[in-house]
């Protein structure tokens, strides 16, 4: 499967044709230039011919703005990236210096290059595109991003230079979301992990706005992992731009498999921390409490490490039943052992017990320690199954469901965590009209 990447100067419209290529709202689209900060990756398709496509940070030269230095570096890492490159430019403003400069860039490439020229939506700008031969490509694609003139020719072409490789299984892999307060360390954990500057990394906190994945395979295990925009307290979101990622970091939560909360050492377990934790756990996610920035903590005796613990566990009672590591990604402290209890987490969630099993183990247990009899009734659970759910999920069926209670629901859970080991998952527990 090719890698096509879009590459610009800001503004010209580049996450639009992105969001049309791909079918979904996954780039921000902002009238504020330089939105975009990371490359950011999709799937799309073309007669049947499957590529990836990457959106670039807008190409700026001669910035003082902290993120345009990084966002050079992106376009150059997608460049050398990709099998072809769209050249997107803005027929309203005509030919800039900025242009000028991208063009020059990519000829060194020597990649094969499509110059678009976005927002062609009538015949009179047709004529002003004329102007873009000045820069020296052969061809040019008169588009338009919002409403889609012009793609195909464009389509067509690229997909014709795109190398053949087998499409990629159509088995999802398992998603691993990364997420977290800003400034947690979530993108040097994974640039910790993968051993590139994949993620622009700055201390500025909300620098990653945009959810990414990044292949992985470790410990024989390949999988996606997904990081998030840092999500903040509603109060501190005064700009749309932090919605729109507040917003994707919440939908990388709902579509993961195994959810990496990472947090500040420093800072503490605080509410914000815990509101994401319960929103995976709401969302029947595994989960991995990772503490981060460990290597600052300056009293580190052993009793420190169990005190600091048994804190978490009290606030997230009573599931209390999740792996939590102490690292820290700039000493590559224990990242690996992360990820293992990451990748031993997702393999708990999809678990499967054997009926004969569950109930050669369980129902023993359940007949010495029946539910409390309610007015004079006796409730007896005969049989018991796991459910062919996602997530795992179990049906006692007994004469009287509408009897049992929360808490002893809770102490088959229990029951069920010492018996199997669902370290990190959410269990849920159902009473049944046998």
């Amino acid at each position: 499967m090719g890698i096509v990447a879009i590459v610009g100067r800001p503004n010209v419209g580049k996450s639009t044709f992105f969001n049309r290529m791909i079918q979904r709202r996954e780039a921000i689209v902002d009238a504020i230039s330089g939105v975009t900060r990371d490359r950011h990756y999709g799937k799309s398709d073309w007669n049947g011919k499957y590529f990836s496509l990457i959106d670039t940070g807008g190409y700026v030269t001669g910035s003082d703005d902290i993120f345009e230095a990084e966002i050079d570096k992106q376009v150059e890492l997608a460049i050398d990236e990709a099998d072809a490159i769209i050249f997107m430019v803005d027929v309203e403003s005509g030919i800039t210096g900025m242009d000028e400069e991208v063009a020059n860039l990519l000829r060194r490439s020597k990649k094969p290059v499509f110059l678009a020229i976005n927002k062609v939506d009538s015949g009179n700008r047709l004529y002003d595109a004329a102007e873009f031969y000045a820069l020296g490509f052969e061809k040019l694609y008169p588009i338009s991003g919002i409403n889609g003139s012009g793609t195909g020719e464009l389509l067509d072409d690229l997909v014709k230079v795109l190398p053949e490789r087998n499409r990629e299984e159509a088995s999802e892999l398992p998603r691993f979301a990364v997420v977290g307060r800003p400034n947690a360390g979530k993108s040097s954990f994974i640039n910790a992990l993968i051993g590139e500057d994949r993620y622009i990394v700055t201390d500025v906190a909300g620098t990653t706005r945009d959810s990414i994945d990044t292949r992985y395979n470790r410990f024989g295990f390949e999988f996606n992992l997904v990081d998030t925009a840092g999500i903040r307290k509603k109060k501190k979101i005064k700009e749309d731009i932090e919605f729109y990622s507040v917003m994707r970091s919440v939908r990388a939560i709902e579509h993961s498999d195994v959810v990496i909360i990472v947090f500040d050492a420093t800072r503490g377990f605080d509410g914000q921390v815990e509101n994401i934790f319960w929103l995976a756990q709401r969302n029947n996610k595994g989960i991995v409490i990772l503490a981060n920035k460990w290597d600052l903590i300056e009293d580190k005796e052993s009793s420190s490490v169990k005190e600091y613990e048994r804190y978490i566990r009290q606030q997230i009672e009573p599931f209390v039943d999740v792996p939590i590591v102490f690292m820290s990604a700039l000493t590559k402290q224990r990242i690996y052992k992360a990820i293992e209890t990451a990748v031993e987490v997702y393999k708990n969630r999809t678990r499967k017990i054997k009926t004969k099993e569950l109930n050669d183990v369980m129902l023993p247990i359940i007949n010495d320690n029946p539910p409390p009899s309610n007015k004079g009734k006796y409730i007896k659970v005969k049989f018991c199954t796991q459910l062919p759910t996602h997530y795992p999920s179990f049906a006692f069926f007994c004469n009287l469901p509408q009897y049992v209670k929360e808490p002893y629901k809770r102490f088959v859970e229990n029951k069920l965590r010492e018996n199997f080991n669902f370290t990190g998952v959410p269990i849920t527990v159902y009473f049944r009209k046998k």
